[in-house]
């Protein structure tokens, strides 16, 4: 199945609703940088939540989310655009623990209780719009689930999921946001809250060939459900040469001259990607003049 996102709306507009797959995009990320397994869900988590709400924007619009608790993963960050481009990187990528008491990966203990989600928008305008709220579980969707009600004021219910195959690969990895309109009756919040609190697990529907536009279905039959649009969904990394030499140029003049003098030459690593740059000494040289 190939990786996408739904756009629609459901109750005659009442209700917002996105869905995605995101197998690809989760297993490319997590094979860049090599994530063991309780890791690779959290970063298939976020990075699905992350291009969720990426596609919530418009234009040139970008997102970057932070997920800092104090377990041993340490913080997980992950940026998206309104075209579907997501990346994203975990601090500790080895770090894995047997299944929780659900017989699933134990992505709390990896991430931890306590700590914060920092979500940024740069919208182009003179501030960027920045949310940070605590963490409350450590299972990551509850996390934005929270966020959602207490920085942006909306009733948002958020669900993730990934599986991760006995040879680390993602077997398979999506998600769905949905959010209440102001004008949503008691009646719809009820029925939307049933309906979740009894969904199965989103990566099973994923594994099972579910598409978005099925999970969406089943979450909302006979709810006028109406899909408005569909967005690839991709791992792209947006780091070039340039910007690494742009990088190193905001390190100052004595780091450079120290790349010069001690190793005349530097290699840069992308964070996100893992991709590496050489950067010879003449062109260090050329950054002092």
């Amino acid at each position: 199945m190939k990786d996408y996102l739904v756009k629609a709306t459901a109750y005659n507009g009442l209700v917002r609703a996105y869905a995605t797959s995101t197998t690809n995009m989760v297993n490319e990320a997590c094979k860049r940088q090599d994530t063991w397994p309780t890791a690779s869900a959290a970063l298939g988590r976020t990075i699905t939540i992350t291009g969720m709400m990426g596609c919530m924007l418009k234009g040139n619009d970008t997102i970057t989310a932070k997920v800092e608790g104090d377990g041993p993963i340490g913080a997980i960050i992950a940026d998206a655009n309104a075209s579907g481009d997501v990346r994203g990187y975990v601090l500790h990528p080895h770090v894995d623990f047997p299944s929780n008491p659900n017989k699933k990966l134990d992505v709390q203990r990896a991430v931890g209780k306590n700590g914060t989600l920092t979500v940024v928008k740069d919208q182009g305008l003179k501030d960027n719009f920045s949310g940070q709220v605590p963490i409350v579980s450590g299972e990551i969707s509850e996390d934005f689930t929270y966020y959602f009600a207490t920085s942006e004021q909306v009733p948002t219910a958020v669900a993730s999921g990934v599986i991760v195959d006995t040879d680390y690969s993602i077997m398979s990895a999506g998600g769905f946001i949905i959010q209440l309109m102001p004008d949503a009756s008691e009646e719809v919040i009820i029925a939307i809250e049933k309906k979740i609190n009894n969904f199965p697990s989103i990566s099973s529907l994923i594994r099972d060939e579910k598409s978005p536009e099925a999970i969406l279905e089943l979450l909302f039959e006979d709810a006028q459900l109406r899909i408005l649009e569909t967005i690839p969904i991709n791992f792209e990394c947006q780091c070039s040469h340039d910007r690494m030499l742009r990088a190193i140029k905001g390190l100052g003049e004595d780091e450079i001259k120290a790349m010069i003098e001690e190793d005349h030459g530097a290699d840069a690593r992308c964070h996100f990607c893992n991709e590496v740059y050489k950067v010879s000494e003449e062109e260090l040289r050329s950054l002092l003049k």
